[in-house]
């Protein structure tokens, strides 16, 4: 078992995190209105001025964008699953809801209120909701049904009491065949339903766990990898911040003994033999 104290495990990419867009049908023709948030990631701590910390939501489409915030805690279960819980009184939130025109931005301030002595540091997502708009007049004469898209955009909010510290280790590594990752839609658009799956790649099903009491975000480093290949040659990889982030995200690691499997695809195929795996800033 090999233990690291990793002091500034940070996002290195711009995180793929959860986006959803909720369509909701109604009875008349309207454009899609689309919104962009950012920063995705904002880490805050419980006192200080990084107690405070602002989201920018920003209208990117014609026609007037009305939003809505909630912000919930998260949680990871045993089988890597997130659980939501409402935690709006964790933060004061200005202002919690808005109107953009078209172009327009909007800057949400959090401020943290929650307990300054908390023992480890928490997760949460601030949702950001686009509401339905009322159609006119003019859009209800128009002839059958169509969809209104609305946007919900989640931000990885974290918040960390002053000098808690990430303590990482590696609980196991095993070779395995990684899925092959469909790619993304172009321009918000779903996926043809003809779209082929990509072949299972090499890679490697890595277990890590965190007993610091504060979260660690594993895409922030470089994994360097060590073991030998299938034919017993040596083989060492590392791979980059951005390959971590495009693969598995921000790579939220929770405190307290938080533990997360991660299924990693390798440049290379790794053999039976052990695998180790170090971080560098």
């Amino acid at each position: 078992m090999l233990a690291l104290m990793l002091r500034a495990l940070r996002p290195a990419a711009k995180p793929a995190l959860a986006l959803s867009a909720i369509a909701a049908l109604s009875c008349a023709a309207a454009p899609a209105y689309a919104m962009r948030v950012s920063p995705m990631v904002a880490e805050m701590t419980t006192s200080g001025t990084n107690a405070v910390a602002r989201i920018q939501v920003q209208n990117l489409n014609q026609g007037l964008l009305s939003f809505e915030t909630r912000i919930t805690r998260i949680e990871f279960q045993d089988d890597g699953t997130i659980k939501e819980f409402p935690a709006d009184e964790d933060f004061l939130v200005f202002p919690p809801q808005g109107q953009l025109a078209p172009s327009a931005r909007q800057v949400i301030r959090l401020q943290w209120v929650g307990p300054a002595d908390m023992p480890a540091s928490r997760g949460y997502y601030l949702s950001v909701n686009q509401l339905p708009i009322q159609m006119g007049a003019g859009d209800s004469a128009s002839a059958g049904a169509n969809v209104q898209v609305v946007y919900h955009m989640k931000a990885l909010i974290t918040v960390a009491p002053p000098k808690a510290e990430p303590k990482v280790e590696s609980v196991s590594i095993k070779p395995i065949m990684v899925e092959g990752k469909v790619p993304p839609p172009i321009d918000g658009q779903p996926a043809p339903a003809t779209a082929e799956k990509p072949a299972p790649v090499p890679g490697l099903e890595i277990v890590l766990r965190n007993s610091g009491n504060r979260y660690a975000m594993m895409a922030g480093v470089r994994w360097v990898l060590e073991g030998k290949d299938k034919a017993g040659k040596p083989l060492k990889l590392t791979v980059t911040p951005d390959e971590i982030n495009r693969e598995i995200g921000v790579g939220y690691l929770p405190p307290l003994g938080g533990t997360r499997t991660f299924k990693l695809p390798t440049s290379a195929e790794f053999g039976p033999a052990p695998v180790k795996i170090s971080f560098l800033n």
